[in-house]
């Protein structure tokens, strides 16, 4: 018996040299990645607004409108009399003539930074209502008053 029980012992002792981690998962030996610094965001700088020059009037050209278009608002009112109505803005301007057959609206702005408005632009209506009418009838109409 003294056979078996030093074979049993021996058994034991193996066994326990062998489970040493009992209910535990082995280590895994693993090599963590290598580290990178972190990226850079480029920065942006925001820039103001490139100033551009207005673009150059564009100017209507109608038969008929001839005496009109290019014309001074000195050269208006001597065709027209006092405007009505006289609007700046910035360095457009607005002169407005009334009679009792239309109403006539002439756009001026200048050609070139500092220069002198002329008129680029007309438009008519009725007084009454405010409907669009012929704009070479409407500037007859107002010279003959």
């Amino acid at each position: 018996m003294s056979i078996r029980i030093s074979l049993a012992c021996l058994s034991l002792a193996l066994l326990a040299g062998c489970g040493g981690s009992a209910g535990k998962p082995p280590v895994k030996s693993v090599t963590p990645p290598p580290r990178t610094a972190p990226r850079a965001v480029p920065r942006t700088v925001a820039r103001p607004p490139a100033i551009r020059p207005p673009p150059p009037a564009q100017v209507l050209a109608l038969p008929g409108l001839e005496g009109v278009i290019g014309s001074s608002s000195a050269d208006l009112a001597r065709q027209f009399g006092p405007a009505r109505l006289d609007v700046w803005e910035g360095d457009a301007r607005k002169l407005q003539f009334s009679g009792t057959a239309c109403v006539l609206d002439v756009y001026l702005y200048p050609a070139a930074p500092g220069a002198e408005p002329k008129a680029t632009y007309v438009d008519a209506r009725r007084p009454s209502d405010g409907k669009d009418v012929d704009r070479v009838a409407c500037i007859t109409a107002l010279r003959a008053r």
